[in-house]
């Protein structure tokens, strides 16, 4: 994706929290939950599912805190639990996200974490909001020189087979800045007409035992 790549896909908490969220997930596709932190400035918190080829699933709630009623990142987690949770869309990382500030015409927020071990995760992201107003937009992150990928803990050989995505594949190409013939050659992609909604919809995980559709 001429240095862009499909990072990790979001999932927020159903009614009993980040940890029974993330651990019901792990079962189901097979790897093991990570607890990943507190986001202070979004007002959130994530459990990471770690999986092969550098992805991962990123499970998050809302903490009770007032940055998460500011943040655009807070208030889309915060808008998906409350009506029941599930899947809240996925993360495209670039190599170079000034190009990224400079094409949409909007800046980049710092994000950042510290792991239960006290390791600081440093990144920006982009274009949260344009998932709030359009949930099959992915946004943007690029991760800080020497910040550790949240997949590196990740001892399996699961790893995301394909998105399916309620919307239109010509509107998220135009907000990648993709050719319309483009296709990904290494996840893919699945659109179908949006019913209410548009966003994901649907993972399909490849693991040692088949292919898993949460």
């Amino acid at each position: 994706m001429n240095g862009m790549r499909v990072d990790h896909v979001v999932y927020a908490a159903e009614h009993d929290g980040v940890h029974a969220t993330a651990e019901r997930l792990a079962k189901l596709i097979g790897v093991t939950p990570v607890d990943g932190g507190v986001h202070p400035r979004f007002g959130t918190r994530n459990v990471i599912l770690p999986l092969a080829h550098e992805r991962y699933v990123e499970v998050v709630e809302v903490l009770d805190h007032p940055a998460s009623d500011k943040a655009p990142f807070g208030q889309v987690v915060r808008a998906r639990s409350q009506a029941g949770g599930g899947w809240l869309g996925w993360v495209v990382q670039v190599d170079d996200i000034a190009e990224q500030e400079k094409r949409l015409g909007r800046e980049a927020v710092q994000g950042n974490r510290h792991r239960p071990d006290g390791v600081e995760l440093r990144w920006k992201q982009l274009g949260v909001k344009g998932l709030q107003a359009d949930p099959q937009l992915p946004f943007f992150i690029t991760w800080e020189a020497g910040t550790p990928h949240p997949s590196e803990d990740a001892d399996t050989e699961v790893t995301i087979e394909s998105l399916t995505i309620a919307g239109d594949p010509d509107r998220v190409r135009d907000w990648l800045g993709l050719p319309a013939d483009y296709t990904s050659s290494v996840i893919e992609f699945s659109f179908v007409a949006p019913h209410g909604t548009p966003g994901l919809m649907a993972v399909t995980f490849e693991t040692p035992t088949g292919e898993v559709t949460v």
